[in-house]
């Protein structure tokens, strides 16, 4: 094994899960907006989903071993996460960051070399709820708020760059670690923004950005995924709200960035589409 840090004095290998929470948690953001500024109840809703994608990935990833590090903006929202890792035979620790800015990603980072060691595995699933506010009057792009476009740069353009940076080279060194996107079907191509959704063309720069790494760091041992998760994920604030429109199971999304992970480097795949059947895949 090789050297931990303070926090990780096994060695274990390092996973870190940018986003590593859901807006659609119990207590998230998007379902307070929803749901009339009100929390919902998870008790019925399975462990692995209860904190969306992220979440679920971070499960997965300490469930065979790794050391996890769970990214948030505020501490408090990962800790049930963190008690669940724990209670499942699990270890890691939670970082916050934010991705707004530049400082905090940097420090955020350092910490993690100095507690946890270098990450082997940076998963980016970030996202945001920009747009989704805003009223019928205001779809058209003219009236889309300008800085709630920055947020959305900060998250889906400047953030993952400077995340990028940041385990590059350790990465590079060792020949070898993972680095896997979340994204969704607008990064395929622009879309309209329709009232209740975000704005989400930037998510293009995220499927641009790990094609670029894949040209540039393949030969160095990384093995770079651009995610595309083409549907509705379970978590508690989703249910109810979809009516009979199918939904994906985050532990099972989970298990296909943990298939990228230990797929034999004679055949790594460099993007991939998840669609729920019966419904045909975006395009």
């Amino acid at each position: 094994m090789e050297q931990g840090g303070s926090a990780n004095p096994k060695g274990r290998q390092v996973a870190v899960v940018v986003g590593a929470t859901s807006k659609w948690q119990a207590d998230g953001a998007n379902t307070r907006l929803v749901h009339g500024g009100a929390t919902v109840e998870d008790a019925d809703v399975p462990v692995s989903a209860r904190w969306g994608v992220g979440g679920a990935i971070a499960q997965r990833f300490a469930r065979e071993g790794l050391f996890t590090v769970m990214t948030t903006r505020a501490r408090a929202n990962a800790e049930p996460l963190a008690a669940a890792i724990a209670d499942q035979g699990g270890e890691g620790m939670i970082v916050e960051l934010d991705l707004a800015s530049p400082a905090s990603i940097a420090g955020a980072f350092e910490q993690i070399r100095r507690e946890a060691g270098d990450p082997h595995v940076l998963v980016y699933n970030a996202g945001y709820l920009e747009g989704r506010q805003l009223p019928p009057e205001q779809e058209l792009f003219e009236f889309f708020p300008p800085e709630m476009f920055e947020t959305a740069i900060a998250v889906a353009v400047r953030g993952p760059f400077l995340v990028a940076q940041q385990v590059l080279p350790a990465m590079r060194r060792r020949g070898g670690g993972s680095i896997f996107f979340s994204n969704n079907p607008q990064s395929l191509r622009g879309r309209k923004r329709g009232t209740g959704q975000s704005l989400y063309y930037p998510r293009v720069m995220v499927r641009t950005l790990a094609q670029v790494l894949t040209e540039e760091y393949t030969e160095h041992g990384l093995h770079v995924a651009n995610v595309i998760i083409d549907g509705v994920i379970d978590a508690p604030g989703i249910r109810g709200v979809y009516g009979s429109m199918p939904v994906m199971d985050p532990a099972k999304i989970a298990e296909a960035f943990w298939q990228l992970h230990v797929q034999d480097p004679s055949c790594w795949v460099h993007e991939l589409q998840l669609t729920p059947a019966p419904r045909p895949p975006s395009v």
